[in-house]
């Protein structure tokens, strides 16, 4: 039973993990990243989350590595708190409250008590890098309010701050701008570039630094593509710089390898360049890295790179420039034309990804399934150039097909439309394009929808076009004498006063098809689709179009620009109720009768829940975002909840989810979904007794002293195993990650030799009722052998027929007792 104050808006999966830069482990096994709230800990081999780090209460904007504990990490956040963390087993170990908002995390060896934070001042746009003293204390919170102030009127962003020749100095770059502080002279320096009021220099600004680990040296990058290496700083009048020139546009991040031989850089143009030596004629590229690179990354080790990319994707990268791992999170696109949608096969959720793609995301596991090509064109990256967009989808047939609509328009006159028919095979796992229409439609598609019927015979699908007509497209037998094949083709076109059609939606039965034509809704018979009724609301143009589900299937809803809410009822062809809500949301919940709505009035959003049949909602929520919610979807539940408030009932068995502008997806739960993952390390957790395996008895000297007890209180009774989550031995080798086990060859070896059973067996024939008893009476002193011979008894009242079941000897057992006895402690150090 779940109380009903513990149900809140949450920020689900999906967060941005481009944030802020990457950072590795000091043996290179692990990479951090922030996301949202929670700073997410990834393997490097296995591209697998380890663990979760939750425990700020607003975004995280920095990590790094603490320099005096490889094994520990620290953690900044808006919440104004720094936060120190046991990674290896996702431990939260102090809290240092600072009390000001904290924008970037930076960690120096040298500085031992200390790290550097950037806080604002009080102008919106001005930053200090300010130190902050950690004091040592044995209580898990600690004020840290000793702040002193390093550099002024810096740039917010961590890419414009780095520290260099292991922390003599750090430089800050801002606009025209380069300054850099000495920590033992105490003194800064600052150099200036020409600014933009000379055409020729006009994209002088600086973008991005990094500092040379081991001599003076700074490299920086610019709005024009170049890079500048700065010397000789020490003095202001005596500085030089060399540039390095191959970006075309602005330079987004750069770094220094390890040993400082080489030079990384990364744009727009999906390209890593490496600067060996740091010249102009030595450089190597990773190109087509899929998207912009925000964010490089260099291990402590030096054997692998990272790179941030504008896709929500962070690629790892071997020193030889060769990609050895991806981690995909949502993809944020500039726009979501498609909604969101829900694959009735994976249960993933699909919306527009990188550019001309649908991209599956998994919201049990928070990470992208796949990404399915639509447009099967290259991508070309120009400001200006008016791409091609990917409007519309809908999955229809049970996840059998795709339907998607691409457009280009470029003038008003000049539009290019195409539809593509998607089929799912099952050789593949995968949709195959089966059928593709040029130009459906005379003008925009504004909506299409399948019939989704479970008694429907033949495949159907409607599109509603601006040019004032609906389409009806019927998938058709298209073989000829090389092979059997299958199309669509369109098989009825409808029209009403040739009113632009805006929506259209099939009834639960699939027996009615509405489609509304700006103010008035039309009902069509699926059959021989002739007109039926139709309703008419002056009130602006239907925006969404809905019929109700289960026992409220005869109500059809509607929702107009101006905002009214209308309910009619079909069987009396009148109009049931109207409320006045600015619905900018309106879906049903495909396992009830409930309807969820979000209304956005003067400020941020709200949601209600009704029933069709009742006017009065469910369920309301006032404030569930700040900003526009543009899209929602019902995400059916694999394990239904038992909210028992009858406000609550309605989460019960689907789950809400809905996207902001700012394309936060956010969902109501008792907790976040962050905290409901399961980590890799974790999810092997036995919540039942494991099976009596002759793998379960290698390890049974570690409950010897349990089981003693257990016996002394309860001769005679069958006793219930205790947990096996309680054993160490257990823990150890079952909850550690495949890629940090030793070798199954120490592991295995005893546990192949239980297996083996000698070749002197009887059938449970030849093996008399009073043995049987026997075996009962010795079996009582462990209670893996008496859950044993308990199944032997049960199959001999079973009849078997000819099958014959072999059992255990006396000497067999007496093998297996000698197998308790030896001593398995070295498992528990691995």
């Amino acid at each position: 039973m779940v109380e009903e104050e513990n149900i809140r808006v949450v920020r689900c999966g999906g967060s941005e993990l481009n944030f802020r830069r990457a950072v590795f482990s000091a043996d290179s096994k692990y990479i951090f990243c922030v996301s949202g709230d929670f700073v997410k800990v990834y393997s490097t081999a296995t591209e697998e989350c380890v663990h979760i780090l939750h425990g700020h209460r607003n975004l995280v904007t920095g990590i790094q590595l603490n320099p005096n504990n490889h094994l520990q990490l620290y953690s900044c956040s808006l919440d104004g708190t720094i936060k120190l963390w046991d990674y290896i087993d996702g431990i939260l170990i102090k809290t240092f409250i600072v009390g000001c908002k904290l924008h970037a995390l930076f960690t120096v060896a040298q500085a031992e008590d200390s790290v550097f934070v950037t806080v604002n001042k009080e102008k919106p746009d001005i930053f200090q890098l300010v130190s902050v003293k950690l004091p040592k204390s044995s209580s898990q919170e600690v004020e840290a309010k000793e702040l002193s102030i390093v550099l002024d009127y810096i740039n917010q962003s961590p890419k414009c701050i780095a520290f260099g020749n292991e922390g003599v100095y750090v430089a800050a770059v801002r606009d025209f701008y380069l300054s850099v502080y000495f920590f033992k002279k105490k003194t800064t320096s600052r150099f200036t570039l020409s600014s933009s009021r000379n055409k020729k220099h006009a994209k002088n600004n600086f973008t991005c630094v990094a500092c040379h680990p081991k001599e003076d040296c700074i490299a920086s990058g610019h709005m024009d593509g170049k890079i500048r290496l700065w010397r000789n700083f020490y003095d202001e009048k005596k500085y030089t710089y060399t540039c390095l020139h191959w970006h075309h546009d602005m330079v987004m991040d750069l770094a220094f390898s390890v040993t400082g031989s080489s030079l990384l850089s990364g744009g727009r143009e999906s390209v890593l360049v490496e600067w060996r030596d740091a010249t102009e004629k030595n450089k190597e590229f990773l190109p087509r890295l899929g998207a912009t690179i925000e964010h490089i990354s260099v291990s402590p080790a030096g054997d692998l790179f990272c790179t941030s990319h504008s896709d929500n994707k962070i690629m790892i990268i071997h020193r030889n420039l060769e990609a050895s791992a991806v981690i995909q999170g949502l993809v944020k696109d500039r726009s979501i034309f498609t909604g969101l949608m829900i694959d009735p096969r994976t249960k993933a959720l699909v919306l527009n990804g990188k550019p001309g793609h649908l991209q599956f995301y998994s919201l049990q596991s928070d990470k992208q399934l796949y990404n399915l090509d639509i447009m099967q064109q290259e991508y070309i990256n120009d400001y200006g150039l008016i791409q091609i967009e990917l409007t519309k989808a809908a999955f229809g047939c049970f996840g059998n097909w795709l339907a998607t609509v691409e457009q280009r328009q470029e003038k008003e006159t000049e539009l290019e439309l195409q539809m593509k028919l998607w089929m799912y095979s099952k050789k593949t796992q995968g949709f195959i394009l089966n059928t593709k229409i040029h130009m459906p439609h005379e003008d925009c598609i504004t909506a299409l929808c399948f019939c989704n019927a479970e008694k429907s015979e033949q495949p159907t699908l409607v599109t509603a076009s601006k040019d004032g007509y609906f389409k009806v497209w019927i998938l058709t037998d298209d073989s000829d004498i090389y092979k059997k094949a299958v199309g669509w083709t369109c098989d009825f076109v409808g029209s009403y006063h040739k009113y632009q059609a805006t929506n259209c939606c099939f009834s639960e039965d699939g027996s009615l098809l509405a489609v509304s034509f700006e103010e008035i809704v039309t009902l069509w018979d699926s059959e021989t689709w002739e007109l039926k009724c139709t309703f008419c609301q002056r009130a602006g143009k239907i925006r969404h179009l809905c019929f109700g589900r289960l026992t409220c299937s005869k109500y059809l809803l509607g929702a107009t620009e101006n905002g009214i809410l209308s309910c009619w009822n079909l069987l009396s062809c009148a109009l049931e109720w109207s409320a006045k809500l600015n619905v900018r949301v309106m879906e049903p919940d495909p396992n009830s009768e409930n309807i969820a709505a979000i209304s956005q009035p003067s400020v941020g959003s709200d949601l209600f829940v009704f029933k069709p049949s009742e006017p009065r909602p469910l369920y309301i929520q006032k404030g569930i975002s700040r900003e526009e919610v543009q899209w929602g979807v019902f995400v059916p539940r694999d394990v239904p909840e038992s909210f028992t408030s009858e406000a609550y009932q309605w989460l019960n068995r689907s789950q809400f989810y809905f996207l902001t502008k700012s394309q936060s997806l956010l969902t109501f739960s008792t907790k976040s979904p962050e905290e409901k993952l399961t980590p890799t390390s974790k999810q092997l957790l036995a919540e039942e007794s494991l099976p009596t395996t002759p793998f379960y008895f290698i390890l049974g000297k570690h409950r010897q002293q349990q089981d003693e007890k257990l016996n002394e209180t309860s001769e005679n009774e069958l006793v219930q195993l205790p947990l096996t989550e309680n054993i160490p031995a257990i823990s150890e080798l079952l909850h550690t990650p495949a890629h940090v086990l030793p070798s199954a060859v120490f592991l295995c070896s005893m546990f192949v030799n239980s297996l083996l059973l000698s070749k002197e067996t009887k059938s449970t024939e030849e093996i008399p009722k009073d043995v049987d008893m026997e075996e009962e009476k010795e079996s009582e002193n462990s209670d893996e052998e008496n859950d044993f011979t308990e199944k032997i008894q049960d199959t001999n009242n079973t009849d078997l027929g000819e099958d014959v079941i072999h059992q255990l000897s006396k000497s067999e057992e007496k093998e297996l007792r000698k197998f308790r006895k030896i001593d398995y402690s070295w498992i528990a150090a691995l």
